[in-house]
């Protein structure tokens, strides 16, 4: 139960941003506000968007829509690459922040005891819902920063997440490569894939 309590203070935490500067950042880094933005960074467009995805674990980025601006601007392919590595490395940002640093403070806030017990269930399914969440608002954030706290073991939780953020990206930088608006088809593709995935991989992992 206290687990439950560590996620929804996690999410309050991520929310704050979205409450406060939500509409700004949308107005910022959507459709053609978007691609300005990354084009304006000349040569350091591809970094810019690597980082502008790093920062939406912390930021209201509107992730899929700066997906979408890198494959219009990069294509599907490169485009697709840029936005998988932001949003996988937001992902192991997470994990590592409350791997190394938030141990402490899940602690004191459900025991050391309940943490444990909740450990070993998360380390068992928690792969599933990292996969299957790159695709939802905020809670990607908050599953990465469970996992780390919850020390799911690094191979499991790179290859879940590598399940979820490739699909996504590369899926969302076609659509933006198109010129072409289809939300529905984006999203679910990033809804089915991320588990099939998974599905696919995780018995190599218990080898």
């Amino acid at each position: 139960m206290r687990l439950l309590v560590i996620a929804l203070v996690l999410g309050v935490a991520l929310c704050l941003p979205f409450v406060f500067w939500g509409g700004q950042f949308t107005e910022w880094f959507t459709g053609e506000s978007a691609i300005a933005w990354i084009r304006g960074w000349g040569a350091w467009g591809w970094l810019a968007v690597i980082a502008l995805l790093m920062a939406d674990l912390f930021l209201p980025i509107p992730a899929t829509a700066v997906m979408s601006a890198a494959g219009f601007v990069y294509g599907p392919l490169v485009g697709g690459l840029l936005s998988a590595t932001g949003s996988f490395a937001a992902g192991l940002t997470g994990y590592g922040l409350c791997r190394g640093f938030g141990r402490a403070f899940a602690v004191r806030l459900a025991g050391e005891k309940e943490l444990t017990e909740h450990t070993a269930l998360f380390q068992r399914s928690g792969a599933w819902l990292v996969a299957a969440s790159r695709w939802l608002p905020l809670l990607p954030e908050v599953v990465s920063c469970l996992a780390g706290l919850t020390r799911m073991p690094f191979r499991t939780f790179a290859t879940a997440l590598a399940c979820g953020a490739v699909p996504m990206g590369f899926v969302f930088a076609g659509i933006g490569a198109s010129g072409h608006a289809r939300p529905g088809l984006a999203l679910g593709l990033s809804i089915l894939v991320p588990p099939v995935l998974w599905l696919a991989v995780r018995p190599f992992l218990r080898r």
